[in-house]
C-alpha cells in the first residue's frame, strides 16, 4: 500500500491472542501501538479536526490548542503538522518525558502550566487552554467534552467486527475522556446487543466514584476536582473497575519479559483486570482489550527497576498471580 499522507496509515491494527491460562475465554489485545505516534489517540485527534475544518472552526494556517497528558498532544501534533496548523500543547508533569519530545519534534509549542509540582493539574491545564482560545484566537478541541473523540473510535469498532463479528462478548478499555472506550463501544453495541463493556480507571481517579488520590498512570482517570467531561458517556458501561499501579506496571513488565509484548501503563491495568475475568468467564468467551498505546514511551517509568523501587510500585503478589493467569 502507497499513501501521500502518514495519516492514511491509521487504524487496521492487529488483534494478539494471549495465552490465558485459567478457564476457556479468550483474550485478545487491540494493538494501537501499531497506529501512527504510537498510540490510539491519533484516531481522535484527527477526528476532532475533521469535524472542525467542516465546521468552518479551522480555517487554513490556523492554530490548535489542547489540553493533554501526551497521547492526544502526539497525534494532535501529527495532523497539526501534516495540514499545516500551529498546535499548543498545554501539559503537566505527570507527561512522560518522550511524549513532549515527540510532540516538540512535530512542531509543537509546549505550554507546562505546573512549574516543579508533581503529578496532575488538568483543571489549571484545561483553563489555560480556553484561555489561550479566547484570547488569541486558537481552536481548544476540548477532548473531554468534544463529540468529535468518540466518534473518532467508530473505525475501530468496524475494525473488531470485520475480524471477529458478533463473537465479542466483553469489552474492556481505560477510562480517561472516556472517547475510546465509549466511542467503540457505542458503536460496537449496534451490532452486539450483549457485549458488556467494562471500564478501568486508576485507584485514586474518580469517574466511577470513591476517594481521590494521586496515582502514576498517565492518560487515564480523572483526578479529584477535575471535571469529568460529557464525553464520559454512563449508560454504555456495564461496570467500572478500578486498578493499582502496581497491578498496571507489573503487568506491563511481565508481559514485556515473557512474551515480548510492550504496552503502555494504563494498559497494563486494563489487561489485569481482563486476565482476572477470564479466570472466571465459561470456555467460549471472547474478551477484547483495547490497547491504546505501547510502552515505548514508559521505559524511564514503568520500565525502569529503580523508578519502580523509589515509588514503592514493585509487588510480588501481583507478578505471581500473573504467572497462574498466564501460562
Amino acid at each position: 500500500m502507497i499513501t501521500s499522507r502518514v495519516s492514511d496509515l491509521i487504524g487496521r491494527t492487529p488483534l494478539l491472542k494471549l495465552p490465558a491460562a485459567a478457564g476457556g475465554a479468550t483474550v485478545l489485545l487491540k494493538l494501537e501501538q501499531f497506529n501512527p505516534t504510537g498510540t490510539a489517540k491519533i484516531r481522535m485527534a484527527r477526528n476532532m479536526v475533521d469535524e472542525a475544518e467542516e465546521a468552518g472552526l479551522l480555517a487554513p494556517g490556523g492554530w490548535v490548542v489542547e489540553s493533554t497528558s501526551g497521547n492526544t498532544g502526539l497525534g494532535l501534533a501529527l495532523i497539526a503538522a501534516e495540514r499545516g496548523y500551529k498546535f499548543t500543547a498545554v501539559v503537566d508533569n505527570h507527561s512522560s518525558a518522550d511524549k513532549l519530545r515527540g510532540m516538540l519534534a512535530y512542531g509543537a509549542d509546549i505550554l507546562n502550566v505546573a512549574g516543579e509540582a508533581e503529578g496532575l493539574a488538568t483543571a489549571e491545564r484545561d483553563t489555560t487552554a480556553e484561555r489561550l482560545a479566547a484570547e488569541r484566537g486558537a481552536y481548544w478541541t476540548a477532548q473531554h467534552r468534544n463529540p468529535g473523540n468518540p466518534n473518532g473510535y467508530r473505525p475501530l469498532a468496524r475494525e473488531l467486527h470485520d475480524d471477529l463479528g458478533d463473537e465479542i462478548d466483553y469489552l474492556y478499555g481505560a477510562v480517561g475522556t472516556g472517547g475510546s472506550l465509549c466511542g467503540t463501544g457505542r458503536f460496537l453495541r449496534e451490532r452486539i446487543p450483549d457485549l458488556k463493556i467494562v471500564g478501568v480507571e486508576p485507584e485514586g481517579s474518580v469517574v466511577f466514584g470513591g476517594k481521590g488520590a494521586p496515582y502514576h498512570q498517565s492518560g487515564t482517570g480523572t483526578p479529584e476536582g477535575s471535571e469529568i467531561g460529557c464525553v464520559v458517556d454512563y449508560e454504555v458501561f456495564d461496570e467500572g473497575l478500578k486498578v493499582t499501579d502496581a497491578e498496571a506496571f507489573e503487568t506491563c513488565r511481565y508481559l514485556a519479559r515473557n512474551f515480548g509484548v510492550l504496552i503502555g501503563g494504563s494498559a497494563g491495568g486494563v489487561v489485569y483486570k481482563a486476565l482476572e475475568r477470564a479466570r472466571s468467564a465459561p470456555p467460549g468467551t471472547t474478551i477484547v482489550v483495547l490497547v491504546c498505546d505501547g510502552g515505548e514511551k514508559y521505559l524511564d517509568t514503568v520500565f525502569n527497576d529503580d523508578w519502580m523501587a523509589a515509588h514503592g510500585l514493585h509487588d510480588e503478589q501481583v507478578v505471581r498471580g500473573l504467572a497462574e493467569m498466564l501460562r
